[in-house]
Parts: structure tokens; C-alpha cells; sequence
């Protein structure tokens, strides 16, 4: 099929544009112009709209921003295709972004992470480095220079030769070329009041960025976080299930009349219009807003507590009963695979790199022993006994928001892990966490007891929750996987100490191990009350 191309303005610049147009194999090029006649010249500018059943495609080519700009608009209101016109010796970055009818000329440069606005123009042997942002409608003029993290507003025009220079001020907390990057990507640099670091996670660096307000106060409005490549090897996946899974929970939240500002995550693209940002060192951030008047727990101080993170998580599962679980990256692979992680333990045993399993024999024992009950589960979900949900596969107490006046669980964060799985992980990886009467490494086994009552609180508020969109086979499974996930991490508390402590944080050489122990005690405790963990689960269906 031939490629035609309708040019509206038949000036030197248009004539420009056509020189590129047949360079770039178009074929045949005509022009609209109020003034101009020639051949090529087959109506006035308005005739646009009767032009477009023998024209698809059409460029906007005026010197003027204001007129460019606006025909450019009329073309993608009638619904032209309105391409970027890039000449054959320009040399573009290929993570520029280039918006529609933008046009550039001869050896200009455009480079990293930039972006060029619908219908701006970066005139020959201009260069807009890398970050910078051009805006609709603007001319960056001959030979000018636009360096790196600037913006040139729209309709704006910079004088040929001219440079424009990044003027970055001084930003209270900032201490580090990266984190300021990361402010600029963003679009907050020019604005933000101060940034302080925030919340005590131990994977991710995050910030509060403050903003100033209307009443003359500094509030915090974002949460920007580097993501721990470490334990995130592929970040664009992680931020492709983010924004995908948030995104659509605030159109569940809109339907069931609530806020979704404050009831889910937002988050915020760069200035690019990219879901996260790398510095020059390649370490990705991103962006969120900051939900206010919330706060987080970092242990269960009240039931109350606990029973409301049920209900949040039952609630998260059932907002997301609809989403494609199998559209989500598998960020971690295999990362509550029961079996592989037995095996993986097996190895740890076999090997016995630091030579400390003469130190751990009993509790090697006591693994070695539930090899079977491994496979409970994954022998349900690969016989399609039970379904791949859209979970948190984290679902710790501190990685809920409480409403500050109501106390009511009102958010669920740290979606880093938002992955393809099952129910029942997600409800045992909270028993094992909140349902324990110790902490996590509690050395004195005497203070480490599963607490029944507070499983059945837990089960009351979840299947509240969730009761309608689970499947009667998904219920029954809740119990095993409070004895499933806790053995689980039990047995890379283990695997880990056996290993050398390479992947959880110790503050001593036994520090794994203890870890290990207190697992394994709640899930003697499981075992022996798991008759009564089943009928506490029926009696809520």
C-alpha cells in the first residue's frame, strides 16, 4: 500500500518537512495551505476534514508553536494518525519518548530518558539531553542545547545557539546525586520542601518527600522508594504488577463507593511518563502518594488489630476475585513452592557448608520427618483443585494502613510481591506471623505458643471477607496453610543458618537458628490442635 502523507502548511518549513517525509518513503505528499499554490497544494487548511477519507496520516508544519499546536489537535480530533517526523540523520535515544506530531530535523540529538511533546520541534543540530522534558507545542531552535533535567515549557521557544542549563536548588535531606535525580524524575524538585527518610522496612531505602501546602505548612504528599535489586532482580516486572493490580483497584474502590486515594496505593509515573526511574548508577525508584491520617502496627498490641488486618487482606483477595492472576510476573520465582523450598533445604542439609548441622540435629530431624506435608497443597493446585488468586504473598500486620480515627484497616502497601498464588498461603503466612504468643526470634521456647483464640479471630474476620469469591475446597485449605507457611519459613530460617546466614539479616551466628526453633514449636502446636483449626473454619463458612 502507498504511503501518502497530507502536510498542512506549505512554507519552508512544510517544505522541510516533505524533503524528510520522502526520505523517511513516503511516496506521494501533499499540502493544505490558506496562502501558498502549487501543484502539491490541494486545499486550504480547513479542507482537512473532507481531505481525511483519501489521507490517513497528516502532520501539522508551521514555524508558529501556537498554530502548530493547534492543528495538530484539530488532526487527532478527526482522527488522523499524526506521526512523529524524525529526519534519517537525527540521532534519538531508545528510551525517548516521542509524542505525536513532534518533529525532529537534521542531526539533532535526543537523548536518554527525554521526552519530546505533541507537536514540538527540535530544530537541526539541536541537542535535548538526557531526562530533559520538552513540552507541547515548543521550538527548541538551531544549534540550541537543552542539558540534562530540564523542562522547556510548552509553546515555548529556546533562541537558536541558545543553552538552558539546569538550575537545581538545594533540597533539605538530600544527600546524594541519586535521590535528587530521583526528586527531578519525578517533577517534584522544583517544589518539594524536604525529604526525610520513612518507615522501617529493611529491603527498600524510602523517603517522605514534603510538599508545601495552601494553609503555608510542609505536609508529606509521596513516598519515594530505590527498590533493593538484591532481593528484586527484575524491578520493571515488579512495577508492571504494582500499577497494573493498583490501577485496577480503584475502579473496584470507586463501584463500592469508597476512596480510592486513600484506600489503595496511587502510584505516580516520571516526568517520562515511565512506571519507575534509574539513576546513573541503574538502581530503579519509584514513587507513590502518602496516604495521611494512617498508621502502621508493627506487632499485634490489641485482638481487635488483628481481626481488622483479616478483614483487610479477606477484602484485598475478594477486590481482586475478578483480576487475571496469571497476567502478574512471578517477580520471585517459585516463592511459596512448598516442595522446592523442601528441597532446597535438602541441599542445605547435604552440603553442609559451614559444617553447623552437627549443631541442629534435632531440628534437621524435625524437618526431614514433614517431607510429605509439603506437597498438600501444590498437589491440590496441580491437579486444579484449588485456584492461582492474585496475592500479597506478605501479609504481615505492618504491611497494613489503620484509619488513625476509626482504627479500621484501611490499606494494603508493600506490594512488591504481589505475584500469582494461593489463598491459603497468604492466610498462613498472617497466622504465623500474628498468631504466635512470641516474637520471631524468641530464644525461651516456654514463651512460644500458637494462640488458637487469635486463629479464630483471624478466620472470622477473613472469611467475612472473602467468604464469597473463595471456593469451598480454597476454605478447607486455610488450615494447612498456617501449618504449611510456618514450617515453610522455618525451614529457610534453617536452610540459612545451615548456608552461612546469606540471605536473612542476623545480629548473631545463632540468630537463624532460633528463628528456625520458634517456627517449628507453633507448628507442633498445629499439629496438634489442627483438628480444631478445621472445625474453627467450618464453623465460619
Amino acid at each position: 500500500m502507498m504511503k501518502r502523507l497530507l502536510i498542512l502548511g506549505a512554507g519552508g518549513f512544510g517544505q522541510m518537512i516533505k524533503e524528510t517525509a520522502e526520505l523517511l518513503g513516503y511516496e506521494e505528499v501533499f499540502f493544505l495551505d490558506d496562502a501558498a499554490k502549487a501543484s502539491d497544494v490541494i486545499g486550504k487548511c480547513c479542507d482537512y476534514v473532507m481531505n481525511h477519507g483519501e489521507f490517513d496520516t497528516a502532520v501539522a508544519a508551521f514555524g508558529n508553536n501556537n498554530t502548530r499546536l493547534f492543528w495538530t489537535e484539530k488532526l487527532l480530533e478527526e482522527g488522523y494518525q499524526v506521526p512523529a517526523m524524525v529526519h534519517p540523520s537525527a540521532v534519538i535515544s531508545p528510551s525517548a519518548v516521542l509524542e505525536e506530531g513532534c518533529f525532529v530535523m537534521q542531526n539533532a540529538v535526543v537523548n536518554t530518558h527525554s521526552r519530546i511533546g505533541r507537536a514540538a520541534l527540535v530544530n537541526s543540530g539541536a541537542v535535548v539531553d538526557h531526562d530533559s522534558v520538552i513540552g507541547n507545542g515548543a521550538h527548541v531552535g538551531l544549534g540550541s542545547i537543552v542539558k540534562a533535567n530540564c523542562t522547556i515549557e510548552e509553546k515555548k521557544k529556546v533562541e537558536a545557539g541558545e543553552v538552558i542549563f539546569s538550575t537545581r536548588r538545594k533540597i533539605e535531606g538530600v544527600d546524594s546525586r541519586a535521590l535528587e535525580d530521583a526528586l527531578y524524575a519525578f517533577g517534584f524538585g522544583n517544589q518539594c520542601s524536604y525529604v526525610k527518610p520513612f518507615g522501617e522496612g529493611h529491603i527498600n531505602e524510602t523517603y517522605a518527600v514534603y510538599m508545601p501546602t495552601e494553609q503555608g505548612t510542609e505536609e508529606p504528599f509521596y513516598v519515594l522508594q530505590r527498590i533493593n535489586t538484591n532481593v528484586f532482580k527484575q524491578p520493571g516486572q515488579v512495577m508492571d504488577n504494582i500499577f497494573g493490580v493498583t490501577e485496577y483497584l480503584r475502579d473496584v474502590i470507586r463501584k463500592e463507593g469508597g476512596d480510592p486515594d486513600r484506600e489503595t496505593m496511587s502510584c505516580i509515573k516520571t516526568k517520562n511518563g515511565e512506571n519507575f526511574f534509574e539513576d546513573d548508577q541503574g538502581q530503579p525508584w519509584r514513587c507513590s502518594n502518602f496516604i495521611t491520617n494512617s498508621m502502621c502496627y508493627q506487632t499485634v498490641e490489641e485482638p481487635e488489630q488483628f481481626y481488622q488486618s483479616a478483614r483487610s487482606f479477606g477484602h484485598f483477595l475478594k477486590q481482586l476475585g475478578d483480576y487475571p492472576a496469571s497476567s502478574l510476573y512471578e517477580t520471585i520465582p517459585f516463592f511459596h513452592d512448598t516442595v522446592k523450598r523442601f528441597q532446597a533445604f535438602s541441599q542445605a542439609v547435604q552440603r553442609d557448608v559451614k559444617n553447623r548441622a552437627r549443631t541442629c540435629r534435632g531440628e534437621i530431624d524435625f524437618a526431614l520427618a514433614r517431607e510429605e506435608d509439603c506437597a498438600v497443597l501444590m498437589n491440590q493446585l496441580n491437579e486444579g483443585i484449588l485456584p492461582l488468586r492474585v496475592t500479597h504473598n506478605d501479609t504481615k500486620l505492618n504491611n497494613i494502613l489503620f484509619d488513625k480515627e476509626t482504627g479500621e484497616g484501611l490499606c494494603i502497601i508493600d506490594l512488591d510481591t504481589i505475584m500469582p498464588g494461593l489463598a491459603a498461603n497468604d492466610f498462613g503466612d498472617s497466622i504465623r506471623f500474628g498468631a504466635s504468643t512470641a516474637e520471631e526470634d524468641e530464644k525461651d521456647l516456654d514463651k512460644v505458643h500458637f494462640d488458637i483464640h487469635l486463629y479464630e479471630l483471624y478466620v472470622k474476620g477473613y472469611v467475612e471477607m472473602a467468604r464469597d469469591v473463595l471456593t469451598q475446597e480454597e476454605l478447607m485449605s486455610l488450615p494447612w496453610g498456617a501449618r504449611l507457611m510456618t514450617f515453610e519459613c522455618g525451614i529457610r530460617f534453617l536452610a540459612d543458618y545451615l548456608q552461612g546466614d546469606v540471605y536473612f539479616k542476623t545480629a548473631y551466628p545463632e540468630h537463624n537458628l532460633v528463628r528456625a526453633r520458634t517456627q517449628f514449636k507453633l507448628v507442633k502446636e498445629m499439629e496438634e490442635q489442627f483438628e480444631e483449626m478445621c472445625r474453627i473454619v467450618k464453623e465460619y463458612v
